[in-house]
């Protein structure tokens, strides 16, 4: 009788183990579950990151410097004056901008888009018309506010569109994948973002009617 009842109580102390293992591997699996979930919603910013820092297109942002305040991620972080003046290609444009004084009037705006004319676009104007028309505040103005619109475009907005500027005059634009055109200058380095504006650079000085 000692000797059954022995064996009767070994067996329900192993009964009794089984059961304690098998209830801790049940309250295991949920943390497990739960500390892989947020993988994916980890992941997903790193696109829209990549996505976001290869928007830029066109020739001329081959020359754009790399690094620095001048580079895509430096004039992301300054509103649009301050971004420009940090890009050796939009000297020019900075002069007039200052010359005329709508930095601050650029630099507090809010969601605008800026088509920016290169030096090279400056350089095709006569030096006398160009200093003629540097040394007249109103009539610069009046070229300067005529390239910006007070919204953010993309470049599905440009493919086919008529927008009105600051100056109150219309720009018309068109073009598709890495090539457009506003009015009749061509885009050579497009989408460039900065704290409050995007940034379209162009090729020749726009001229309102």
């Amino acid at each position: 009788m000692q000797f059954k009842r022995s064996a009767v109580l070994v067996a329900a102390a192993a009964v009794s183990a089984l059961g304690l293992t098998a209830c801790s591997g049940g309250m295991d699996t949920p943390p497990a579950a739960s500390s892989s979930a947020p993988a994916p919603s980890s992941a997903a910013p790193m696109t829209t990151t990549a996505s976001a820092a290869s928007g830029e297109f066109g020739s001329a942002c081959a020359s754009v410097p790399k690094d620095g305040p001048g580079s895509f991620a430096g004039m992301a972080k300054d509103p649009v004056a301050t971004a420009a003046s940090n890009n050796p290609a939009l000297s020019t444009l900075v002069a007039a901008v200052t010359k005329a004084k709508l930095g601050d009037t650029l630099n507090t705006a809010k969601d605008i888009t800026v088509f920016a004319p290169a030096n090279v676009a400056f350089d095709k104007i006569p030096k006398a018309d160009l200093d003629k028309v540097l040394a007249d505040n109103a009539t610069l103005t009046k070229i300067l506010t005529y390239h910006v619109v007070p919204k953010r475009l993309t470049t599905a907005d440009l493919a086919s569109g008529n927008f009105e500027t600051l100056q109150k005059g219309m720009v018309k634009t068109s073009g598709s994948g890495t090539s457009f055109k506003v009015n009749d200058a061509n885009v050579v380095c497009g989408n460039v973002q900065t704290a409050n504006a995007t940034v379209y650079i162009i090729d020749t000085v726009l001229m309102p009617s």
